[in-house]
């Protein structure tokens, strides 16, 4: 499919996503046109502007992050099942949040900054295990090192939930993943990281065509292909750790996205990488309405990506035969 034929649908999807995430609740799309006629009481736009709002964007922050990231990882390790967390920042970054909860500072400053370090430490010793001059093949180290290490996390998580249960219940719900309870400091936190990092992902799409390829065929082209690694490892540690610290784990976005538009539009990521972007924007709060409105209470946004990932993963491991 041509690109100008997809981004102009993928744009009104966009557009029915942002018109159903603002409108949808108790009293419905009247407070939007009284918005928009500016009748609205301050109880209206609290709602609109205090709550719905930032959940929007959040979730299209988080959905933006981890679809253009998954994306990278899939070009960089040459592997379609690559996926965001497979640096092991998930886990690290659930440490984080936990200990900050252990310790009695679970505001959400704090959870933030514990979140997003402990996370972006996880990146940094993943990489530094994997590229270890011991191994002669360093991504398949760095894929290894990362279920290591994500694993022992995991472990370190559950002991800090079962040590200090009784004040666990808010790191429980934020590591199934949701966008509930949003708070503009975390769109703040997490929007100048989205945009810097994917302006980044943007401007070296076409290296990571030549990545895809091979580290000889990059080589050959003229990309210096260690350095170029390190940033992209980089890019995407602190994508990945600014969504998980702001939505915690939403899972198999980075490979339900991708492969979606992948049918769509190939394997060129100056196609690729913006037309998933475009999808993810109106997917995660799609997702999210339904989680909304599926209950009288709310379901974990990671949940619902979660069963619908686990079949799409197994529809793309039984379509290449692997």
């Amino acid at each position: 499919m041509r690109l100008t034929a997809i981004i102009p649908l993928l744009l009104i999807f966009n557009l029915l996503a942002v018109v159903l995430a603002l409108g949808v609740g108790s009293s419905g799309y009247d407070q939007i046109f009284r918005i928009l006629t500016n009748k609205a009481d301050d109880t209206t736009k609290t709602i609109v502007f205090g709550y719905r709002l930032p959940r929007l964007l959040l979730a299209m922050i988080a959905g933006a992050s981890l679809s253009a990231s998954g994306c990278a990882m899939q070009a960089l390790f040459r592997n379609p099942l690559a996926e965001p967390y497979i640096l092991g920042v998930a886990s690290g970054a659930s440490v984080g949040a936990a200990l900050s909860v252990a310790l009695s500072i679970g505001a959400i400053h704090s959870r933030l900054v514990f979140a997003f370090f402990s996370a972006l430490f996880t990146a940094y010793l993943v990489y530094l295990i994997g590229t270890s001059s011991r191994f002669r093949d360093q991504t398949y180290a760095i894929l290894l090192a990362g279920v290591a290490i994500a694993s022992f996390f995991s472990g370190l998580t559950s002991l800090l939930i079962y040590f200090a249960a009784q004040s666990m219940h808010k790191v429980v719900f934020w590591l199934m993943g949701s966008f509930s309870n949003p708070q503009w400091e975390e769109v703040y936190f997490a929007l100048p990281i989205t945009i810097a990092g994917i302006a980044y992902l943007l401007i070296t799409s076409w290296n990571l065509n030549a990545l895809l390829l091979g580290d000889e065929h990059a080589a050959a082209v003229g990309i210096n292909v260690e350095r170029y690694r390190r940033s992209l490892i980089a890019v995407v540690a602190l994508l990945t750790s600014a969504t998980v610290a702001v939505s915690g784990v939403i899972g198999f976005v980075g490979i339900i996205i991708p492969h979606t538009v992948r049918m769509m539009v190939g394997e060129e990521h100056q196609r690729l990488l913006p037309s998933t972007i475009l999808l993810s924007t109106a997917f995660m709060p799609a997702i999210d309405i339904f989680a909304r409105i599926s209950t009288s209470g709310e379901l974990p946004v990671g949940a619902i990506t979660a069963m619908l990932g686990g079949p799409f993963f197994l529809y793309l491991l039984m379509r290449r035969s692997i």
